[in-house]
């Protein structure tokens, strides 16, 4: 099923998203990743749009969406958690299931225990939990903060199949799928990385945000914890904390990848199906 690229005005923001599916199936909502886009999902989405109605925005300061005005006080989870909260009333929808890719699972953590609490059915996280490790966040920090230029759209494929290695396997069609859909050509004819730099701001001026065990503890929603085996994020320990203290939560470990999975080949994706498609038959 083909996909749809649209538009909306949320919180004086445009924010970018793509719809997939039939308007009156059940919603399911796709979040991305720190610096990434919701093209990431493209995979996932053309295989489960035929039983839901996918929606995948772009954050602002992402992707096609807008870039913050304000950045110290809006690129952070709560003003995340308000956006999502917007987009989901601007569409009508009661309630959601959900898959977050590490910021996008942050995002619902935050949400779903704050203004969506009770409207997220039942949640993915993709190597994302309620705290992350320091390291982590330092290698993240090292690139995302200051964005690299490259003459040619080649190179910064290259550049991604370097950072992006943990994500696990991908085609050469894959790889190249994310490059041009997470690239922007400068005023001197050069490319770079496709969102604000002052997304990090988050780090600088939201330093506790990470810290969401109460949130996570609160959230009343089937979890699905998916944890890459290599990953510096979600460190086992931790993984093995949420399983423990939140009745709901189940974790596995996905192999061959680190941070996180891409959730496009077949065993990552029915995972995924296989939980969403399980919990809807209860």
């Amino acid at each position: 099923m083909k996909a749809q690229s649209r538009y909306v005005t949320l919180l004086d923001r445009e924010v970018h998203y793509m719809e997939w599916g039939a308007p009156d199936a059940p919603a399911l909502i796709m979040w991305h990743g720190l610096a990434r886009t919701g093209r990431d999902f493209d995979d996932l989405a053309e295989a489960l749009c035929d039983r839901w109605r996918i929606l995948v925005p772009d954050t602002i300061g992402r992707g096609l969406s807008q870039w913050s005005p304000a950045p110290e006080t809006e690129y952070c989870y709560d003003f995340y958690a308000k956006l999502a909260t917007a987009f989901l009333d601007h569409h009508g929808l009661k309630t959601v299931d959900w898959v977050g890719t590490s910021m996008g699972g942050a995002i619902a953590i935050r949400s779903g225990a704050g203004p969506l609490k009770g409207r997220i059915r039942r949640l993915v996280l993709n190597d994302m939990g309620p705290k992350i490790s320091d390291a982590a966040v330092a290698r993240i920090r090292s690139y995302a903060g200051t964005p690299p230029r490259f003459d040619t759209v080649s190179e910064l494929e290259a550049y991604f199949r370097t950072i992006y290695k943990p994500y696990g396997w991908l085609s050469d069609a894959q790889w190249r799928r994310m490059t041009e859909t997470s690239t922007r050509r400068l005023p001197d004819g050069g490319v770079t990385t496709h969102y604000d730099p002052n997304m990090v701001m988050q780090f600088t001026h939201h330093d506790n945000d990470n810290a969401q065990w109460p949130q996570f503890l609160a959230l009343d929603c089937d979890i699905l914890c998916l944890r890459g085996e290599a990953s510096d994020l979600l460190l086992a320990g931790d993984a093995a904390e949420m399983a423990a203290r939140h009745p709901r939560c189940e974790v596995v470990t996905i192999s061959g990848c680190g941070h996180a999975p891409a959730l496009n080949t077949p065993d990552q994706i029915g995972l995924v199906a296989n939980f969403l498609g399980a919990a809807t038959a209860r």
